[in-house]
């Protein structure tokens, strides 16, 4: 058997879970904690933020600030903000990592895989050629080449102008 060591990822299992929902409580941090916390963004009614356990590298969501699991009552404004902040991720993305693909969707409900059904929030998970390896099917491992500092640091200029055009 082959070992494979992710020493950073000791803090989220043993560590305590703040209680409540993880989205609300990142959202309520204030802005100067914004690198710490990985929010690439804050909007009128929603932000983006990188994943901390990314499917694929580059791999962000955006949630609304309403505490809404149900996407039927998500307020009109939010959803349209929702959508816009998914188009203009796609487009920072395609410029900073040249991804040949996306998978982009919600989760909606603990039995569809939410692993936060309280909270709405969109996934976007940038694809490659052959980025399913080996390592996903046999040891259900996932290799992620870039840190999230540095995705978060390329990411933030590119993203912002992007936003600025919508």
């Amino acid at each position: 058997m082959k070992t494979i060591w992710t020493p950073w990822r000791r803090g989220y299992v043993i560590g305590r879970k703040p209680p409540g929902c993880l989205l609300c409580i990142k959202q309520q941090e204030p802005a100067e904690k914004d690198r710490e916390n990985y929010i690439l963004y804050r909007g009128e009614t929603c932000y983006i933020l990188l994943n901390l356990f990314p499917y694929t590298n580059g791999h962000l969501m955006i949630a609304p600030y309403q505490h809404e699991g149900n996407i039927e009552r998500l307020d009109s404004k939010s959803l349209y903000e929702l959508i816009a902040l998914t188009q203009a991720s796609v487009a920072a993305l395609k410029r900073a990592l040249s991804p040949a693909g996306f998978n982009i969707g919600m989760n909606v409900g603990k039995v569809a895989g939410a692993g936060i059904a309280d909270h709405l929030h969109m996934h976007v998970v940038p694809r490659w050629q052959g980025d399913v390896n080996f390592m996903s099917v046999f040891a259900e491992t996932r290799l992620i080449p870039e840190a999230l500092n540095t995705t978060y640091d390329e990411l933030v200029p590119i993203l912002n102008e992007e936003i600025s055009g919508i």
